[in-house]
């Protein structure tokens, strides 16, 4: 192999399949590349458009769709990992792109600081989390890559361009929330701020009364999310609020037999009961949905945001105007009561304020976010086919790293911004160096 002398100490392998988190995507790229610093990212991407090779970055796999698939260059940024500089009077952090989110927030808050927010799981890279639109909920405070203040990238050229409001803010624009389609992302900076307390109150409530009065909590609470039960008439809601403290985390006991022995280890056997048998799926959901009970405590901004989720699945999630919420989310109850379906994951419900990322699904309104879920290795297709009817016929955009099936042409409608970015990707990336299936499908050609 004849590699520059700047990437011999690139670890690259050739064949073998990749498998995404959830095991529903698969690829077997030429080679796998994991580059140890920005120079040898910028050959590998030149060598592959030489050897007429495609090049997708992947983090975890935490994706559901094929956005990161190839059968040319993969890269991994497995060694691009770490906190490069805290900028504390700016109110900053730079980290490399392959950084877990997990490995970032322990780092902020050992430093005494924190994101504003984040989503509900830190196993992805900031690069991966942010790129495909990763959110968490929120009133006042939007998505991670909202969150972003500066960003690298290399692009098809293998020159480094960086972005900011300030420096090539055409990028910046669009560029936050990328799919990988502008180039290769070595590092990006994140706006942070003091490490503060959240106080979060978990309660059952019932489906009639959380969507009768969604805009009420809404409202009056910073972050406000819900589960429903499908085959139930039971949710699950969250409130998470900033507060003075004192500090008081869940039991180890009692945090032990909610968030691993009933949401994981519990849940586990029950979706694989539900999957072997699936008429036994609703009173499943009826025992499920009683099961956890209502608690209250207070932690520093990540050990509340986050959860682990150990049980595998399949997911689809819209965003739609927030105003379409409850009407939308009695749609899907009706539908799956009148249906012959049996749903064994609960129905996510989660909020943002309007953005201004060209492809964010938050960009230019106010949004609810709609997620619904089925335990890897069951049938989705009809589930899911039914809900996203529901979801576009109120002007809904697909989360990018989740399950569906729009394209280019009906994306175009409902994103204002749509032709900026592609016009973009022409002038970055005229060639289609980093296209796949996917981009060829959600973006045109």
């Amino acid at each position: 192999m004849s590699w520059s002398q700047s990437t011999r100490t690139a670890t690259t392998t050739r064949g073998g399949a990749w498998r995404n988190w959830a095991g529903n995507v698969t690829a077997r790229p030429a080679r796998t590349v994991s580059p140890r610093s920005v120079d040898e990212l910028a050959a590998v991407i030149r060598r592959a458009a030489e050897d007429g090779l495609k090049v997708k970055a992947v983090g975890t796999g935490h994706s559901f769709t094929s956005a990161a698939a190839t059968d040319g260059v993969l890269v991994r940024p497995d060694l691009l990992t770490g906190i490069r500089s805290v900028d504390r009077a700016a109110g900053t952090v730079t980290v490399e792109a392959g950084t877990p989110m997990k490995r970032m927030n322990a780092g902020l808050a050992r430093a005494g600081l924190s994101l504003t927010n984040m989503g509900d799981i830190m196993e992805q890279t900031v690069a991966g989390a942010t790129s495909t639109g990763t959110h968490g909920t929120g009133r006042d405070s939007a998505s991670i890559a909202a969150q972003i203040r500066a960003l690298e990238l290399v692009t098809a050229d293998g020159s480094l361009l960086r972005c900011s409001a300030d420096e090539n803010p055409e990028v910046f624009a669009a560029a936050r929330i990328g799919l990988g389609a502008l180039g290769v992302v070595t590092a990006i900076t994140f706006a942070v701020e003091p490490v503060f307390l959240l106080t979060a109150r978990e309660e059952p409530m019932s489906f009639d009364r959380v969507t009768a009065e969604f805009d009420e909590h809404f409202t009056e609470n910073e972050h406000f999310e819900f589960y429903w039960f499908p085959h139930t008439g039971n949710c699950n809601t969250k409130r998470n609020n900033r507060s003075a403290g004192p500090a008081a985390p869940p039991g180890r006991v009692s945090g032990w037999i909610e968030d691993e022995f009933l949401s994981n280890g519990v849940f586990q056997a029950a979706c694989s009961l539900g999957r072997a048998v699936p008429v036994t799926i609703p009173a499943i959901a009826k025992v499920s949905s009683r099961a956890l009970s209502a608690r209250t405590y207070t932690d520093i901004p990540y050990k509340v945001f986050t959860s682990p989720r150990r049980v595998r699945f399949v997911e689809m999630e819209y965003a739609l105007p927030r105003a379409a919420a409850a009407d939308a989310l009695r749609e899907v109850k009706a539908m799956v009561e009148s249906s012959p379906l049996r749903v064994s994951f609960p129905v996510e419900v989660r909020t943002a304020p309007a953005d201004d990322i060209a492809l964010s699904t938050a960009s230019g309104r106010e949004s609810v976010y709609i997620a619904v879920h089925l335990y890897r290795g069951t049938p989705h297709q009809a589930y899911f086919t039914a809900v996203e009817r529901i979801m576009t016929a109120h002007g809904g955009r697909p989360h990018w790293g989740k399950i569906h099936t729009r394209d280019a042409e009906y994306l175009a409608g409902v994103y204002p911004r749509f032709g900026e970015f592609t016009a973009l990707r022409d002038r970055l990336d005229p060639d289609r160096l980093f296209a796949n299936d996917y981009l060829r499908r959600v973006l045109g050609d």
